[in-house]
């Protein structure tokens, strides 16, 4: 209902704020003809709720505009501001302020009603329907003012679409620290001061004004309420912008685009919104792509993530996210990153129970095929390459760098194939680093990212899916009446016998039945012999690196025993946690949120020292898992490891090493090779004049100088 509000003759003279009066002055009765003669109107005769620059202010720049509450107009002077082709006079024209404050030389061009807000230097606004600001305005941050109750506050529903993981929002927000909040739900204390952090530092005074950074556009937009604007920011056309944050910088600018709508949520610095994308309970991290029509609703998405003609529901989502296609759909998911959604995928639309509870947990490089789709609830360990079909059944995929193919009919086991990339996609791994660490176009990095495939996190969903074939390959000999698991009398003895099999047979080509990795129908695990081998294999040459790495770092020539000692003093950190992209012993997860639970940590950005000192001692505990890996793989401890050993450990790791490069150049020349490929192109010259030649390839150039080195330090460290 409108209210009719009839103006007093005398009304109280306008309060300004403190913290704007320095150098400024009230206006002369010369200057206020001349604003007069200008079509200019004040709600105060005498003028007296404007104030001006005391530096420079020219009257004669202001014309056709309305003030009204109290007014600070920052320097105004002869000039113009460009941005790409928009030239406009600094001034203020047929614009409508009231309880404003300017910065210097801004240019406010027909802005029809522009209220509570402060503005920055070198300011653009041009053709604005609508920018206001409440008294209570929270832009985007889940924090209650004054008076406020908790139904007011905004939640944003990730993972799951009831609400039972919702996180609260806010300006800093990454998601480390929505997947800590998102999965420590037993623990109500701890939610409890989760809730602290986030209002640490709110007044709760109805106080607030809207915020445009200095040398910030916008333009040709309808409505902008409650919106907080960092530096440099560029908004062209869009449709509604309402109780959001933009943050921006001269390093990483933002912008939002054409027909784009973003309601309750935050905007990391460096994004990108573009051509009717909307955006509703949100958290865009740094360097992030939302466009052509995508819908994001109650989600974060991780840094360098894209986004395009899709829909996303209720997901939290870790950085390198990549998702282009209308037909895709993910709801009710938490994917750790480096992940691409297909054309047609639909992501957890199928739930299992009454009520939308399900939902769906994919590690680091989940890549489902076209037109797949999976039901809640699911798991999927990391580098899970799933081919195109409809998986009927809910899984749990524990085999790391497995291709997932679908049942042949309706009551039959799905197909895994596990350590697939290291047999058949080795160049996908050796250039996954690479191509990641080249997108990652933040300037500032707060979310540490870990970008190689051969981490901590995935290393140690190796161990127990070696150890799963070694008790499947057990149940398949006994089945088959293997004279040696026969006279084992132990279960221990019985799966020696069974490794012992893996390593003697390495030809040996077969199937396993895991019942465990589909609900009802379970899973045949396709040439698990081969995949014994390369997971092994991996894993020595993660340990090898890694050991190679630290040995680098500290400037240690050969891992003797001083080297060792150096090593074993290091705390063992045997299980990890992807958060957020960053790795982290999970120990040390445990004493963060102790020390937030104790009251020793008390902000979000204390909560982020900690993540920065964790990837401070990384790389002395890679080295140390890296240890405890090659004692796990050769069943002693490496004190007891003899010239055989090592000699074997650098066989191995010099063969994965070789392989990723000869791999990587197989994979290649095969575009260049392949009939197929050539039958599109008129002669040789015309193709490498599209595809460029495979020698100019400046990562497989590069990934040579970096094997030869690998492969002659290697020796040198272990001998």
């Amino acid at each position: 209902m409108v209210t009719l509000n009839v103006a007093k003759k005398k009304s109280a003279a306008p309060a300004f704020p403190k913290d704007c009066l320095k150098k400024t002055r009230a206006l002369t009765s010369a200057e206020i003809e001349i604003l007069k003669k200008n079509r200019n109107h004040s709600d105060r005769p005498d003028w007296s709720n404007v104030l001006v620059s005391a530096e420079a202010f020219d009257p004669d720049l202001v014309y056709g505009s309305a003030f009204s509450g109290f007014v600070v107009l920052g320097a105004l002077r002869r000039a113009s501001l460009k941005y790409h082709d928009l030239e406009l006079e600094c001034g203020i024209y047929n614009s409508k302020l009231r309880d404003v404050v300017t910065g210097s030389d801004d240019a406010i061009h027909n802005v029809a009603y522009l209220d509570n807000y402060r503005l920055g230097n070198s300011v653009i606004l041009f053709n604005i329907q609508e920018m206001s600001c409440t008294k209570h305005s929270k832009f985007g941050n889940g924090i209650l003012k004054q008076g406020e109750s908790e139904d007011v506050r905004v939640w944003i529903g990730v993972a799951n679409e009831n609400d039972g993981r919702a996180v609260l929002p806010f300006e800093s927000m990454i998601p480390a620290d929505a997947y800590l909040w998102s999965r420590k739900r037993g623990d109500k204390i701890l939610l409890k001061r989760f809730v602290d952090l986030t209002e640490n530092g709110n007044t709760k005074k109805l106080d607030t004004y809207g915020i445009v950074g200095n040398e910030s556009v916008i333009k040709n937009t309808t409505l902008l309420k409650d919106v907080k604007v960092g530096e440099c920011a560029y908004i062209k056309g869009a449709f509604k912008l309402k109780n959001i944050t933009i943050l921006s910088s001269a390093q990483e600018e933002s912008q939002i685009g054409e027909g784009v709508e973003m309601v309750n949520g935050i905007m990391g610095y460096g994004s990108r919104a573009f051509y009717q994308a909307v955006a509703v309970r949100f958290v865009l991290g740094r360097n992030c792509q939302l466009k052509y029509g995508a819908r994001l609703l109650n989600s974060i998405l991780g840094d360098n993530s894209t986004v395009s003609c899709c829909e996303l529901l209720n997901n939290l989502i870790f950085p390198f996210h990549e998702q282009h296609h209308n037909s895709s759909f993910l709801i009710a998911t938490t994917v750790m990153g480096q992940s691409n959604i297909a054309a047609g995928a639909t992501i957890g639309s199928n739930h299992n129970s009454r009520s939308p509870d399900g939902e769906i947990i994919a590690g680091r490089g989940f890549w489902p095929g076209l037109c797949s789709d999976f039901k809640h609830n699911s798991k999927f360990a990391s580098f899970v390459l799933a081919s195109k079909g409809s998986y009927q059944h809910e899984l749990n995929v524990e085999y790391p760098f497995s291709l997932l193919a679908p049942a042949g009919a309706e009551g039959e086991p799905v197909q895994i194939m596990p350590a697939y990339w290291f047999m058949f996609n080795m160049f996908a791994i050796a250039r996954n680093n690479y191509k990641f660490k080249k997108r990652d176009a933040r300037a500032v990095k707060v979310q540490h990212i870990e970008s190689d495939p051969l981490a901590p996190d995935t290393m140690q969903q190796i161990l127990p899916a070696l150890r799963r074939l070694i008790e499947l390959t057990k149940n398949y000999l006994q089945d088959a009446g293997l004279e040696s698991l026969a006279s084992a009398k132990s279960e221990a003895q019985k799966l020696q016998a069974a490794k012992d099999f893996l390593h003697q047979n390495p030809g040996a080509d077969f199937e396993l039945f895991d019942e465990k990795a589909q609900k009802k129908f379970g899973a045949v695990i396709l040439k698990p012999v081969k995949a014994y081998k390369e997971y092994r294999k991996i894993v020595k040459y993660f340990a090898a690196r890694s050991l190679m790495e630290f040995c680098g770092a500290k400037k240690i020539k050969k891992l003797n025993a001083s080297a060792i000692q150096k090593i074993m003093a290091i705390e063992l950190y045997a299980k990890w946690t992807n958060a957020g992209g960053q790795i982290i012993p999970s120990k040390k997860v445990d004493e963060l949120c102790s020390k937030i639970k104790a009251k020793k940590i008390n902000s979000w950005e204390a909560v982020h020292k900690f993540y920065d000192a964790c990837q401070d001692s990384y790389g002395d505990w890679k080295a140390r898992y890296a240890v405890y890996l090659l004692e796990e793989l050769y069943s002693r401890k490496i004190q007891e490891f003899t010239k055989e050993i090592f000699a074997d450990i650098i066989a191995d790791v010099t063969a994965v090493s070789n392989d990723i490069y000869s791999d990587s150049i197989y994979s290649r020349k095969k575009d260049y090779d392949d009939p197929f490929r050539q039958m599109t192109y008129g002669d040789d010259d015309e193709m490498t004049a599209v595809l460029g030649s495979i020698n100019d390839n400046v990562f497989l150039r590069d990934l040579k100088t970096r094997t030869e080195e690998f492969n002659a330090r290697l020796p040198q460290i272990f001998s």
